[in-house]
């Protein structure tokens, strides 16, 4: 059993620009790269977990999320990084394409997008984390049994605010994915490992 890391994709690892429907609006973080490399030298599974209903209400197309997908991918292996898999719900209750206006169980905080992971890899959610800007995330990390970070970029300080100051339910709060990282290999005694 292998511990894992879950990130959600936008204001997590790239800018949130809203619903992305263009590859050229694709913004990195400038230390998502390096952090996804050192979760993978140090023996965790990284897998993106990502709400994309933009498909469902028409604003990009599944082969796009797809395409976007493996664009990071292709960047974050050439730095010696590996996202072990990508699971991403297409759906939205009020969705523009009636095949994809349900109520499922893959849209955060809901834990049907770690429970796709989970029947792919040996994974240990005791020892695994999940990291994302949206109170979401910190739900779906309780959904599952795993730790909860919160980061400030993307809706993350907005949602602080809301809270006032406080995130009800996460383990930690970060600056950003680097930061989360650097306090997960903390936590966990893998500093060394990913050196």
């Amino acid at each position: 059993m292998q511990p894992a890391v879950f990130v959600d994709r936008d204001g997590t690892m790239v800018h949130d620009v809203g619903y992305l429907s263009r590859l050229e609006d694709l913004r990195w973080y400038p230390w998502t790269i390096d952090a996804v490399r050192l979760l993978t030298r140090a023996g965790f599974l990284v897998c993106v977990t990502t709400n994309q209903s933009g498909i469902a209400l028409g604003f990009c197309t599944d082969a796009f999320v797809r395409r976007v997908h493996d664009d990071m991918a292709a960047a974050i292996d050439a730095a010696g990084g590996r996202i072990a898999g990508w699971f991403y719900c297409p759906h939205h209750p009020e969705a523009a394409i009636d095949a994809l206006r349900v109520e499922c169980d893959c849209r955060k905080p809901r834990p049907g997008l770690i429970q796709q992971a989970q029947a792919r890899f040996p994974i240990d959610l005791g020892r695994s984390f999940v990291v994302g800007d949206k109170v979401a995330d910190i739900g779906l990390a309780a959904a599952v049994g795993a730790r909860g970070i919160l980061v400030r970029t993307g809706y993350g300080e907005s949602e602080l605010v809301r809270h006032e100051g406080r995130m009800p339910g996460a383990a930690h709060v970060a600056a950003d994915l680097m930061a989360a990282t650097a306090w997960i290999l903390d936590e966990t005694g893998r500093r060394q490992e990913a050196g």
